[in-house]
C-alpha cells in the first residue's frame, strides 16, 4: 500500500518535471510581448488632425500621451530616425453626436467621439503590420457646453484610445 503510493507521487513528480522543461512560461505584467533582443527602438511619427471640427490642444495631447504609454510600459528607445517599429497616421474624427433624445425630441445626452487611424509597421518581422482606425467616445450632458468638458473628456478618449492602439500593436493582443 505504501509503495503504490510512493510510485503515484512519484508519477506526479516527473508529470511535473517533464511539463516543466517542456513548456515555456512568459508572463509580462505590462502586457506588452516584444522580444527585446529583436526590437530595440520605435519612431513614433506626428498625428495630425484631419477632421472638419478641429480642437487644436487634442494633437499634442494624443502624441504625449501616446510615447508616456510606451515609455511606461517597454523597453523601447524612441528615435527619429530608422528604427525596428514605426507608429504613424491621423487624428480622423473628431464628432458631436445627439444620443438619449427626450420626449420633446431633444437630446439629453451628446456623445463625443474620436478617431485615430494608425500604421503600425514591423520592420523586423513581415506579416506584423497593421493599418487600423481605433475610436473611443464619452457621453456628456446636453446641458453643458463643450467647451466646459472638452479637455476632460479628450483626456479620458486619448488614454482609452492608446490603450487600445498598445494592445493591439506593441502588446501584440
Amino acid at each position: 500500500m505504501a509503495l503504490n503510493k510512493y510510485l503515484r507521487l512519484l508519477a506526479v513528480a516527473v508529470c511535473v518535471a517533464v511539463a516543466t522543461v517542456a513548456c515555456k512560461v512568459s508572463i509580462t505584467m505590462n502586457g506588452s510581448v516584444l522580444d527585446y533582443n529583436i526590437y530595440k527602438t520605435i519612431r513614433v511619427s506626428d498625428f495630425p488632425i484631419r477632421t472638419a471640427l478641429v480642437y487644436p490642444p487634442l494633437q499634442q495631447t494624443f502624441e504625449n500621451t501616446l510615447l508616456d504609454y510606451i515609455a511606461k510600459n517597454t523597453r523601447l528607445q524612441t528615435t527619429e530616425g530608422a528604427s525596428d517599429l514605426e507608429l504613424e497616421g491621423e487624428i480622423t474624427g473628431y464628432n458631436l453626436t445627439p444620443q438619449a433624445v427626450t420626449e420633446d425630441a431633444y437630446a439629453s445626452m451628446t456623445r463625443l467621439t474620436i478617431t485615430v487611424r494608425v500604421k503600425y509597421i514591423d520592420n523586423r518581422q513581415e506579416n506584423k503590420d497593421i493599418d487600423q482606425s481605433f475610436s473611443a467616445y464619452r457621453d456628456f450632458p446636453a446641458t453643458e457646453m463643450l467647451t466646459d468638458v472638452q479637455d476632460q473628456l479628450c483626456e479620458e478618449i486619448t488614454k482609452e484610445l492608446v490603450d487600445l492602439i498598445f494592445n493591439a500593436t506593441l502588446g501584440n493582443w
